[in-house]
């Protein structure tokens, strides 16, 4: 079916590789982006994309008028729009109420409005952290239990958008999904950092001993995961999306270190992050039976590969964001 697809935040990390992803994947149809164009949101995330097809609109979602017409002019909403970085949001909250709350509302209202589909992108730290031996995974009937100003937010966006689906009949899905790697993350997240900082000539940084655990989806892999739950899902209903990707913060500086032809104990410590979470995990059994979702890159070496040669290839990209994002971190000692 010929679609008008709205996405927001569709120039940052996350949101432009979907939009790469159903640029391809479905080529009759036409893909509007509105991004607010932050730190981590540029426009050369979507270059070599035919402007006939895609239509880039610069914005913020909290714009209600603006929201509105968006809204109105296209048959779907994927909203990755948010402020994401757990240390931002340690140190200046609003930016992430404002965005992750109220932005959220301003397109619940849209398509309540216009009768419009939504998806809604989440996150799997709505649900705390695991402990390191704990044999359970994030499932979609786990308890929330943020624990950061970022975290909290996104949980928030989450009730919101399931009040909206009960409350008033929105068409709704929400995802919640592990932690994203591959092209075009600002270099202040983990897997980019530690690869821009060996490809500098410099040792990686490893916060607190390393033992913390995440669980990583491909960033193409969470995109193909997202346009089966659009296609296929049951309104109202959440889908976890992961990839059996569990790996230690050691373990992954310590593979690409060996990727990069490095000795794998080249790193140093560096002071932990204030509340940082032990351990997540996802539980995809639900997406997998319920909408014949599979990754595919089940192998996290091979995915982390392809990254750093992502990386190493585009040092023109990532190269302008590195110097102000380590001063940054110098400043907190990490």
């Amino acid at each position: 079916m010929r679609m008008k697809i709205l996405v927001t935040g569709g120039a940052g990390f996350i949101g432009s590789n979907f939009v790469r992803h159903i640029y391809r994947e479905r080529p009759d149809w036409h893909i509007t982006v509105i991004d607010a164009l932050t730190y981590a949101g540029s426009e050369h995330n979507l270059d070599g994309l035919d402007k006939e097809r895609l239509a880039f609109v610069k914005g913020n979602i909290c714009d209600e008028e603006l929201i509105d017409q968006l809204v109105g002019e296209n048959d779907a909403v994927v909203h990755f729009a948010a402020e994401s970085h757990n240390d931002n949001s340690l140190h200046t909250p609003w930016p992430f109420v404002e965005t992750n709350v109220v932005g959220t509302f301003r397109i619940l209202e849209a398509v309540r409005k216009h009768q419009k589909r939504l998806h809604h992108i989440s996150t799997d730290e709505v649900y705390g952290d695991l402990e390191l031996d704990d044999p359970n995974k994030f499932s979609e009937t786990t308890s929330y239990n943020p624990s950061s100003p970022y975290s909290s937010t996104k949980a928030g966006s989450d009730m919101l958008v399931r009040a909206w689906v009960r409350s008033f009949g929105v068409q709704a899905t929400i995802s919640n999904c592990s932690n994203n790697y591959g092209p075009y993350q600002h270099v202040e997240k983990f897997i980019p950092r530690q690869v821009t900082e060996v490809l500098e000539g410099r040792r990686p940084k490893l916060y607190g001993s390393g033992e913390n655990v995440r669980d990583w989806i491909h960033t193409e892999d969470h995109s193909s995961a997202v346009l089966a739950i659009l296609e296929k899902g049951t309104i109202g209903e959440t889908y976890m999306i992961g990839a059996n990707g569990e790996k230690n913060n050691k373990e992954v500086v310590e593979l690409i270190l060996e990727i990069m032809g490095k000795d794998k104990t080249d790193y140093e410590h560096v002071n932990d992050r204030p509340g940082h979470d032990l351990r997540y995990a996802i539980d995809a059994t639900k997406i997998r039976n319920e909408l014949g979702w599979l990754p595919k890159y089940t192998d996290f070496k091979t995915g982390l590969t392809d990254t750093i040669t992502w990386y190493r290839d585009n040092e023109a990209w990532w190269k302008p964001q590195k110097a102000e994002t380590e001063a940054k971190y110098k400043e907190l000692g990490r």
